[in-house]
């Protein structure tokens, strides 16, 4: 029988991480349906979440804890890859010139190599590539949560993002949800990742209406903007420890060399005996 994890909020992340992403490679064709994908779990009908934290705050989860639980199963070699799909509110005539913010390479390949994992998309994303969305949101290989509507920062200073109203931070999650079910994804997990990975207890307290976990990482991937895959590689492989949670990017331009990296890592990190899985079942505590 599975059982929430309860966990202490976390502290404040301060590892870099992408503020924006975009691209400009000519339009590819349409991703594969969920259909032609390797089976795999699906997301359960109540994912795992956390207890809120003290006074009700938003919990944050960052990675398996060390303990394991009552279970211990920090020991088991398991890792989650989650990929943030980042698009602000106002990237709209960009993409409309032909930049592109996604990367649906880098999606097949997770298919080809059967590697679960958790996006973390934007409300905008989803809006500008439904059909993506949609077939990411409904390939039980998958999990989609949440990002933001806008991608604007929930605390300042966070990488020059423009900054969300306190008052309007829970309405921010709720318009990318809208979003996602107007896309027609269906494997959706009340899970909420900060643009910035910046937060402070002001975010958590408004946040807290919206009944998410917000979840972070223990492994900066350091893919935003670089261009040499292998020393992508090498910092995901030197930093992950089972229950490891990693954050990488979804977006094209802005993270052009993730889809050569993931090439490297998977079959390493499975050579090491890890198992790749959702955040979902990262969170799980089961005897």
């Amino acid at each position: 029988m599975r059982k929430t994890t309860t966990l202490t909020v976390a502290g404040v992340l301060t590892g870099a991480t992408l503020a924006g992403c975009g691209g400009s490679a000519p339009a590819p064709a349409p991703p594969p349906t969920p259909a032609a994908s390797a089976p795999a779990s699906a997301a359960p009908e109540k994912p795992p979440t956390m207890a809120p934290g003290p006074a009700g705050r938003t919990p944050v989860f960052e990675r398996r804890p060390t303990g394991g639980g009552a279970a211990g199963r920090a020991a088991e070699k398991v890792v989650a890859l989650t990929f943030d799909a980042d698009m602000t509110a106002d990237q709209g005539p960009r993409a409309a010139s032909g930049e592109r913010f996604d990367n649906p390479e880098l999606v097949a390949l997770l298919r080809r190599l059967k590697v679960p994992s958790t996006v973390f998309m934007t409300g905008r994303w989803a809006e500008e590539y439904p059909a993506q969305a949609k077939a990411i949101g409904t390939d039980p290989l998958f999990e989609i949560a949440n990002h933001s509507y806008s991608h604007h920062a929930f605390s300042s200073p966070c990488y020059g993002l423009p900054v969300v109203g306190k008052d309007t931070m829970a309405r921010e999650v709720e318009r990318t949800f809208a979003a996602f079910r107007k896309a027609g994804a269906r494997n959706v997990v009340p899970y909420f990742r900060f643009p910035g990975g910046c937060y402070d207890d002001t975010a958590l307290r408004a946040l807290a209406p919206a009944n998410v976990t917000a979840v972070q990482w223990d492994v900066v991937s350091g893919d935003a903007f670089a261009t040499d895959a292998d020393a992508v590689a090498e910092q995901v492989l030197d930093g992950v420890r089972p229950g490891s949670l990693v954050v990488m990017h979804c977006t094209r331009s802005a993270a052009p060399a993730t889809e050569a990296a993931v090439r490297r890592i998977v079959p390493e990190l499975r050579e090491r005996g890890y198992r790749f899985v959702k955040v979902s079942e990262l969170m799980e505590d089961r005897p």
